[in-house]
């Protein structure tokens, strides 16, 4: 598509680029923030948060939350008090555009791109890096990731140091959903493509070395969009929903995801040692983010996620109600078979564990819930959070309803020196609706339906979306 595709593009129509969903474009620094409460003593180390934050107006097209530029929000809490900064993530194409002082790429869906005379020879008619999903830190690095691509490293202070690689070993990237496993320290990660291998996974050292892979996934002949993981001590759990890449009508003008539930739902169980893949197969449905899985040892593997009837992108697609389900599945490698029971079908998204309990049993899951107590709230915004106790009968077992803030993603900042689910904080980043006023709400572990023992005032509104977490500081 040419750049004339732009006239048929109004930024004004997409929901996520107004509102409590709207793009900031100054950077800040706050050396002092206002607290309302009391921030605990045992809270130390930065909560940083990333995602889709266009630097310029976009041109041509805008698919949330896939597109954007990145923009990282940092809160460094210590001693009872807190600062605040927030960088955008600069990639090559920010830089150029920054220069240019307009959008010089399109959407993705547009396929719009610079000509050498606007960015030189090296980026021009080539793809925007987008690491604006998710942060994370391993080996001591910091890295915004994408969808699927390079991360770029960030320094403590969120500068951005370029392109992680990983010593050349994965020069196409990984996904914005790594795990961590607890035990080893090995990070799992998987990357999906537009060419072949479509495909692959790879195991991380804990000093960032890359002990295994890139492994091609036999089976997967076609482009095809997967967005998290699962981790086991044996496993790497993979959700393959039907939802393909059409290039072709991309190309002349269509749709670049291809939604095609006649294919069904696959999940891929990868076994760690490199051995070969067990494939289960399942009436169509859609996965955001897994919750956690672990091994059973009976050998069947348990995942919880969030389900939903199908792919929407930017927001409801007129196709009738996509609904949400937090979901436990049993998958027996030994069968091919799947066993799925709803634990809620309330509408939730955003699912967090302790990460000290990826791979193995956890005892609670924390969610982004939309109580449907608040009118008027986008596609992607929640009014509340809820917990639940799923190692007994899944119910919700506690809930917070926000009144007029609108809440985004838990993360969990255990307490130095415990190993408790229940021992730490549950962070969270929160819109006033009434005044677009952004907070970092910090609820206890032991009673988080009690609500925030600290409100941290941000000096900035923070826009919805997406991905965050707690980073102790590192001795």
């Amino acid at each position: 598509m040419t750049a004339s595709a732009t006239g048929r593009f109004d930024p004004a129509r997409v929901a996520q680029l107004s509102g409590r969903f709207a793009p900031v474009t100054e950077e800040v620094d706050e050396v002092s923030l206002v607290v309302e409460g009391e921030l605990p003593d045992d809270l130390d180390g930065v909560y940083l948060r990333n995602g889709p934050n266009p630097r310029f107006t976009p041109i041509g097209s805008f698919l949330y939350p896939i597109d954007g530029d990145g923009m990282l929000h940092g809160v460094w809490i210590e001693g009872g008090r807190a600062r605040y900064r927030n960088r955008f993530v600069r990639t090559p194409a920010v830089v150029a555009e920054e220069r240019a002082g307009r959008a010089l790429w399109g959407g993705l869906e547009s396929m719009i791109t610079p000509d050498e005379q606007e960015v030189g020879p090296e980026l021009a008619h080539t793809f925007r890096d987008l690491p604006d999903i998710n942060v994370v830190r391993h080996a001591g690095r910091v890295l915004a990731l994408a969808e699927s691509g390079c991360p770029f490293r960030m320094t403590p202070e969120l500068e951005t140091a370029g392109r992680e690689t990983f010593g050349g070993a994965l020069p196409a990237g990984i996904t914005a959903h790594p795990k961590v496993d607890p035990v080893t320290g090995e990070m799992a990660v998987f990357c999906y493509a537009l060419e072949p291998p479509y495909l692959t996974w790879s195991l991380i050292a804990p000093d960032g070395t890359v002990t295994r892979g890139p492994v091609p996934v036999d089976g997967v002949d076609e482009p095809m969009m997967i967005h998290d993981l699962a981790l086991t001590g044996h496993y790497l759990v993979l959700v393959l929903a039907p939802v393909f890449f059409d290039l072709p009508a991309a190309m002349s003008g269509g749709s670049l995801i291809d939604w095609r539930p006649e294919a069904g739902t696959r999940v891929l169980l990868i076994p760690r040692d490199g051995s070969p893949v067990r494939e289960l197969a399942d009436d169509a449905f859609w996965l955001w983010h897994t919750v956690n899985a672990h091994d059973e040892a009976d050998g069947t593997v348990v995942l919880e996620y969030v389900q939903w009837s199908r792919l929407s992108l930017g927001g409801d697609s007129g196709d009738g109600p996509n609904r949400s389900t937090l979901v436990r599945a049993v998958l027996d490698p030994a069968t091919g078979r799947m066993r799925r029971t709803t634990l809620d079908d309330a509408r939730v998204e955003f699912p967090r564990v302790d990460d000290r309990k990826i791979g193995g049993r956890h005892g609670r899951v924390a969610v982004a819930w939309d109580s449907a107590r608040s009118p008027g709230l986008l596609p992607g915004e929640f009014d509340s959070l809820r917990w639940y106790d799923t190692g007994a009968s899944g119910a919700p077992s506690r809930s917070w309803y926000g009144g007029e803030l609108s809440v985004g993603e838990p993360s969990f900042a255990p307490s130095p020196g415990h190993t408790g689910e229940d021992r730490g904080y549950w962070l969270a980043f929160a819109t006033d609706r009434t005044d677009d006023g952004a907070r970092l709400l910090v609820f206890p572990a032991e009673e988080p339906e009690s609500g925030p023992v600290a409100r941290v005032r941000i000096p900035v509104r923070v826009p919805l979306g997406l991905h965050g977490n707690w980073l102790p500081t590192e001795e």
